[in-house]
């Protein structure tokens, strides 16, 4: 054609134009609006959840509520409605585009529906279906910030995508974007007026239903028993965790536990018939039985303890979740607690809506945790609202307050916790936390499994909260768990048989440290055996909790070949396998006012202890064994010394028994009618044993040397020594100048404090050069020097010196210090002192008329006692100094009510001396465990008698050994 037109000289026609054709079509543009639709309303409410997400990273306030859970199913909704529209739209327009010439558009248009399904693909991760659960933190993390910031790049490259094609109709959009923009924030606002307010104590309206526990609710209200017993539904996620706490005393803190059955019944009993209703067991109730309790069950007289739903619920896992406020460190329950709020459709009973509750719970887990897991979870004032205790007067209708149990206290001023500057040894690190011991971290694949510090793998905290408790796992027939909590208990206390003493008495010769070698002992001779027992790992007072029930005893043996010549601590299965009561027991032997023992863990009749045996974390307690070796042996003399555990004691259980019984509840080893049998398990913590050669006796004999360091064996015993008080303080001094001669601070330091302690102050300056000489040694207590020469130096006038000193172990701090998480400025003992100190320098200046420098020292003494009450608001010396400041610069109104606070709180000595008195005459034993200076026979006729019995005990159920 061409060629024929180029002949006849006619121009050539012209190429026909090709039709645009759209790469959207018709029925795709539908699909494409839907699309837009689907993205738009998305937009808008994504853009009110990541502000929302913004403003609470920003003011650590806490905006989501039950509208902004709502919002979220929103999100995922609409989401999972644009998959199927994306993935459709995205194949047919590339596939409709894969020719077009417009090479760039085709690219970015690949790289448009990549990141579509990579937005889509991460969005079904993080709701963590179909087997996706995304338990590794980093990975979700990863995910997570993917899926943010997918639709910033979607925008993006539809932008350029869409300059190759049509011109993008700004407008509608801007018009979208401005009213979507303005509810967005306008939803925001109104948010903000009402963010989740969970560290703020509960209203005063609400302690009329709570009192005499300490315990509120966050609206005043009583709390629904089924919001505060859904255990199930935390088992969904949290199996592992669940599991544990199946098994923990937690869960069978209340009616559930045949103990505190037995004793709650008899104080709701004495309550109805002394004040005509049950509210004085409330007491127990804000710790023991929180569902019934919050619920407002607990308090109707008729509440039945077996069958009621609430009364076996124990401490449920919402009832340490929900609550929102640690009130004070006074203990009592002394916390807030709410009704959690729970994403949408936690209670409904359909499948599918539980379904969508859970997926809501594991896409979005923030809100979740924020209810369940607050910060103060993790720290010991949280565990002090329950592990620390007064008795009110409206228990004992005795006095306003009477100090109980308390781990908190004894654990935050020691070493251990790193605040105590006036302990005797102190760990690499400080332990910072109760969780640190109690909730060590286990493997697990759990939905709350994190990689702690240190972990190796996912884990979460142990909620079987490891402890002593073997004796409710036993009566539940758990040998497991009953061998859990002896594992536990390994290396965490230790024996010495660590001297031996001439002549019988206290001030008989010492030969010491005993191994590898020991004396020969003579036949008829009288000996003293010197043991110690030491805290090892611990970080509160051994024993602790139910320490009047507590049964923890030395458990002495003395053997010459098959010959039993000595004996303390046997059991007598005579009289229901009850430790012999002569023996040295760790624990508070408790009086009521008429000098009966509480036996009964009877709370409303607690008055006074008859003596406290219990032993500091990082101490030691020295016990003295008296022994004549008889005339006719004819082997070496072998000394065991065995440190035993039982949860409960015989007489206690044998009310437990009886108690329960009344009720229909008939307990593990119990026969109806008769006296109970206790057969608890016996663990031993710990033990020593020594050989003696005898002289006439030819036998070799030979004893491994202990592995503990010979001036740690010195100083553990002088510490003991130290504790009981004046009555043994030339001993302590001896020891402790064998630990000076072996080389350690310790000893010259500890020397001080003996000085100190007899009012020898010139010594005590003496010891303290000494001491000053090991300045430079790794691990010097710097703090404890200070403390000691602040107080020397207040006694002896040289008070701004003392004032210095003391200023210094609270406010110095290194980069060792740092490192070991050591802060001495909570240790209210050297908080006191220097608050005395200021006290004693204002009083000068008075004196000297210096009165504007007087007043200055009681306003900086008046700021140290108060921050003394910061800590610990029941201090009887801060109350007492506080007072006599008021009265000193003319507040009267102050000084009246420190006055009437340091009255309440100050141990009522008087009252003590006829329980007391009584006591020693009731009961010999305890009596004599309560001198100044104590020696236990292993040669009491009737011990003896009881050995062969015990024995046979022994043989049938060997006590368990952690070491």
């Amino acid at each position: 054609m061409t060629t024929a037109a180029a002949e006849d000289g006619s121009k050539p026609a012209p190429r026909k134009k090709k039709k645009y054709v759209r790469a959207v079509g018709p029925k795709l543009r539908k699909l494409l609006y839907f699309i837009f639709i689907l993205f738009a309303l998305l937009f808008a409410n994504s853009g009110y959840l990541g502000l929302i997400t913004f403003l609470e990273w920003f003011t650590g306030k806490t905006y989501q509520d039950f509208y902004y859970q709502y919002m979220f199913l929103g999100h995922l909704f609409l989401g999972f409605i644009l998959i199927l529209p994306v993935i459709i739209f995205g194949v047919i327009h590339l596939w409709n585009s894969k020719d077009r010439r417009n090479r760039r558009a085709v690219r970015i248009g690949y790289a448009l529906f990549v990141i579509s399904l990579l937005l889509l693909i991460t969005g079904i991760l993080l709701v963590r279906i179909a087997g996706f659960d995304l338990r590794q933190p980093l990975a979700r993390q990863t995910v997570y910030w993917l899926h943010v910031a997918s639709p910033l790049l979607l925008v993006w490259l539809y932008w350029l995508h869409r300059l190759a094609g049509p011109q993008i109709k700004w407008k509608i959009g801007m018009r979208f974007a401005g009213v979507a923009g303005a509810a967005i924030a306008l939803l925001v606002i109104m948010q903000l007026q009402d963010p989740r307010e969970w560290n703020s104590i509960g209203p005063e309206s609400g302690v009329k239903y709570f009192e005499p526990s300490l315990a509120r609710t966050s609206t005043g209200d009583f709390i629904p028993a089924d919001s505060l017993m859904n255990d199930e539904y935390c088992l969904k996620c949290h199996a592992d965790i669940h599991k544990d706490w199946s098994d923990s005393v937690h869960r069978f803190s209340s009616f559930n536990n045949p103990p505190y059955f037995a004793s709650v019944s008899e104080t709701r009993e004495v309550s109805l018939k002394r004040d005509g209703n049950v509210q004085a067991s409330r007491w127990c109730a804000g710790c023991h039985d929180p569902v019934p309790f919050f619920s407002g069950a607990f308090d109707d007289p008729e509440f039945d303890m077996l069958d009621h739903k609430t009364a076996k619920a124990g401490i449920t896992c919402t009832v340490c979740h929900a609550i929102t406020h640690v009130n004070s460190v006074r203990g009592n329950a002394d916390y807030t607690i709410e009704e959690p709020l729970h994403y949408p459709f936690a209670s409904s009973d359909n499948p599918i809506l539980q379904w969508v509750n859970n997926q809501l719970v594991k896409a979005k887990p923030t809100f979740h945790k924020k209810t369940f897991m607050k910060p103060f979870h993790k720290t010991a004032e949280f565990c002090s609202t329950c592990h620390k205790v007064h008795l009110p007067e409206a228990l004992n209708k005795y006095k306003e307050f009477l100090r109980g149990q308390n781990h908190y206290d004894p654990y935050l001023f020691s070493g251990v916790s790193g605040h105590g500057a006036r302990s005797f040894y102190y760990p690499p690190k400080a332990v910072d936390n109760c969780s640190k011991c109690h909730m060590p971290l286990v493997k697990s694949d759990d939905f709350g499994a994190q990689m702690f510090d240190d972990a190796t793998e996912l884990s979460v905290h142990n909620h079987l909260f490891p402890s002593a408790n073997t004796g409710i796992a036993w009566l539940r027939e758990r040998e497991d768990i009953i061998k859990a909590h002896q594992d536990y208990l390994k290396d965490t206390m230790r024996v010495d048989i660590f001297g031996i003493r001439e002549g019988g008495e206290i001030d008989g010769k010492l030969v010491a440290p005993l191994r590898p070698q020991v004396p020969e002992l003579v036949p008829g001779e009288k000996y003293l055996l010197e043991t110690v027992i030491r805290t090892l790992k611990l970080g509160h007072l051994f024993t602790q909790g139910t320490v009047d029930s507590n049964e923890v005893w030395l458990d002495v043996t003395v053997t010459s070949g098959d010959r039993v010549i000595g004996r303390s601590g046997a059991m007598n299965p005579d009289k229901a396998n009850e430790v012999d009561p002569w023996s040295h027991f760790v624990n508070v032997f408790m009086l009521d006012k008429d000098g009966n023992r509480i036996d009964r863990r009877n709370p409303q009749n607690i008055f006074t202890p008859l003596y406290n045996h219990q032993i500091p974390p990082g101490a030691g307690q020295t016990v003295h064994y008296g022994i004549t070796i008889p005339e006719d042996i004819d082997s070496p003399v072998t000394v065991e010394l065995k440190l035993q555990y039982r949860k409960f004691d015989s007489q206690y259980m044998d009310f437990v028994a009886k108690q329960n019984e009344r009720f229909g509840t008939i307990i593990r080893g119990h026969e109806p009618g008769k006296d109970y049998i206790n057969e608890m398990p016996v663990t031993t913590l710990a033990v020593d044993s020594v050989t003696f050669p005898v002289k006439g006796i030819e036998q070799m004999v030979t004893n491994e040397d202990r592995d503990i360091p010979v001036w740690q064996r010195w100083n553990d015993y002088g510490i003991g020594l130290l504790l009981k008080g004046k009555a043994e303080l030339r001993q302590a001094e001896e020891a402790f100048s064998e630990v000076e001669e072996l080389g350690r601070y310790d000893g010259p330091m500890n020397l001080a404090r003996v000085f100190n302690t007899e009012g020898r102050l010139d010594d005590a300056v003496d010891a303290l050069k000494r001491a000053d000489k090991f300045g430079d040694t790794e691990g010097f207590p710097r703090w404890t020097y200070a403390w000691l020469s602040g107080s020397i130096q207040s006694q002896q006038g040289y008070l701004d010196n003392a004032e210095q000193s003391l200023r210094s172990v609270l406010e110095d701090s290194n980069e060792e210090m740092r490192e070991r998480g050591f802060d001495f400025s909570l240790d209210i003992e050297v908080i006191n002192l220097l608050g005395r100190t200021l006290f004693d320098l204002g009083n000068v200046r008075d004196r000297q008329g210096r009165e504007d420098e007087s007043r200055a020292y009681f306003d900086k003494a008046i700021v140290r006692f108060k921050k003394t009450l910061e800590i610990d608001p029941e201090n009887v010396t801060a109350h007492h100094n506080l007072q006599l400041l008021y009265e000193k610069i003319g507040d009267r109104e102050k000084a009246a009510e420190h006055r009437r606070l340091h009255l309440r709180y100050k141990p009522d000595d008087n009252a003590k001396g006829r329980a007391v008195r009584l006591a020693r005459q009731k009961y010999p034993a305890a009596n004599h465990a309560a001198e100044d200076v104590v020696i236990y026979s292993l040669q009491r006729e009737e011990a003896l008698k009881e050995t062969d019995e015990s024995k046979a005990i022994e043989t049938k159920t060997e006590a368990s050994d952690v070491n």
